[in-house]
């Protein structure tokens, strides 16, 4: 019986190698999203409730962005309130857009492979084969 013939597929193309660590995690890419929608900035409050974190959790992805040089932090007062303002930096301001630009490719390359109707079916690619 001959096998058919496998799609070429080069090698690490779902490796994903542009995407940015420091953003590829839920917590700081609702943080990151929430502070592109606000360039003015948002007070620590604010992005815990827009992103439901604990002021632990907050504090801890702030300390990474900041690390990262993606946001920068001013420590004031209202009143006799002491309070946060946070804001994307140049620098995270790009980052944060590149790495949306890599996920609009992922997301573009598997609507293409999943719309193709080209594609043979698992029987059909392997030769007969079929799951258990």
């Amino acid at each position: 019986m001959k096998r058919a013939k496998r799609r070429e597929t080069p090698s690490g193309r779902f490796a994903f190698e542009g995407l940015d660590r420091v953003l590829h995690e839920k917590a700081r890419l609702g943080i990151l999203s929430s502070l592109a929608a606000n360039p003015e900035g948002l007070v620590f409050n604010e992005i815990k409730d827009l992103c439901r974190l604990t002021d632990g959790n907050l504090n801890r992805h702030m300390q990474v962005l900041q690390e990262a040089g993606m946001v920068e932090i001013w420590k004031g007062h209202r009143g006799k309130r002491p309070q946060t303002l946070v804001r994307l930096t140049e620098e995270g301001r790009a980052r944060f857009m590149a790495y949306i630009n890599v996920l609009e490719s992922i997301v573009a390359q598997n609507l293409d492979a999943v719309q193709d109707d080209r594609s043979p079916d698992v029987a059909g690619r392997y030769g007969g084969w079929s799951p258990a």
